[in-house]
């Protein structure tokens, strides 16, 4: 951990375990820290402890603005997962996130894996290599990231639902050693939060949206033959790449959906292939 600047920051602990834990890491550091939800309580009285909607880190956002904090950071309820606001209360993606914390930890290590789930922006692997990294994609879900990372001996590795892994901590996830990662990066830049990410939030992509299709397996066989000229792979699900954009549709480990995540190089391209993409595949659901 490196000496921090002064630094104001928003936590919402979302009555979980991180108000335990936190504190304690965070005790004597002189960071200025103003909590929210802090008080244990496994009912989760407050809202969901689960940081990747936008509804539960609402609140987050609004303090984050209110009080002129340099960031706002939402853990769920046992701490292994982190999601990050800037200054403004703006979210910042998970997978900018990976990016970010792999130009403080690369160097360290040149030729080091670092571990990204297929949902991930393609300014992730591209970061990695820019930094001589060697990027490893792999499919959906812890299980799958933490033992890649530990087969590969990376260093760390990320996804987009805010799971971040890091070799130091036994391949395994912390969302604590996520925000303490970033932290240490804010303090090395004067410039805001927002700044300091603008550059590597240069694809517009739409995160993820859920569709209901009762023909899952169908449907990715009807868009394996709807984009029968594109680059295609089944890591997991459907991952459809053109020179210019690039979308994954998969099943769901844990809900009756089909996901889809879809990226462009440019705003229009991206507005034309979301619009497309999203009629073929039906009405989103939440």
């Amino acid at each position: 951990m490196r000496p921090w600047r002064s630094c104001r920051i928003v936590i919402d602990f979302a009555n979980g375990m991180g108000a335990y834990l936190l504190p304690r890491i965070l005790s004597g550091t002189g960071l200025s820290c103003d909590c929210l939800f802090d008080e244990l309580d496994g009912t989760f009285p407050n809202h969901e402890a689960n940081p990747l909607k936008d509804e539960n880190i609402a609140d987050l956002s609004r303090r984050v603005v209110a009080t002129g904090a340099d960031l706002g950071a939402a853990f769920d309820g046992d701490a292994d997962r982190c999601a990050f606001v800037d200054e403004r209360g703006a979210r910042v993606p998970s997978d900018i996130i990976t990016a970010l914390i792999a130009r403080s930890l690369v160097p360290t290590e040149p030729g080091t894996a670092v571990v990204y789930d297929i949902r991930s922006s393609r300014v992730v692997p591209e970061e990695i290599t820019r930094l001589g990294g060697r990027p490893v994609r792999e499919r959906v879900g812890h299980s799958f990231m933490k033992a890649l990372l530990r087969r590969e001996g990376g260093l760390f590795g990320g996804e987009l639902s805010g799971h971040f892994y890091f070799r130091r901590n036994y391949y395994s996830d912390s969302g604590i050693i996520a925000l303490v990662e970033v932290l240490n990066i804010l303090s090395g830049d004067a410039r805001p939060f927002s700044e300091v990410v603008r550059e590597l939030r240069k694809y517009p992509s739409t995160g993820e949206i859920n569709f209901q299709v009762e023909d899952k397996d169908g449907m990715i066989r009807a868009i394996a033959a709807r984009y029968a000229d594109a680059e295609i792979d089944y890591l997991d699900g459907i991952t459809v790449t053109y020179p210019g954009y690039w979308f994954n549709v998969r099943k769901s480990n844990t809900e009756p959906l089909l996901r889809l995540n879809l990226e462009a190089t440019d705003p229009s391209l991206y507005e034309q292939k979301k619009q497309e993409v999203i009629r073929f595949l039906g009405k989103p659901v939440r």
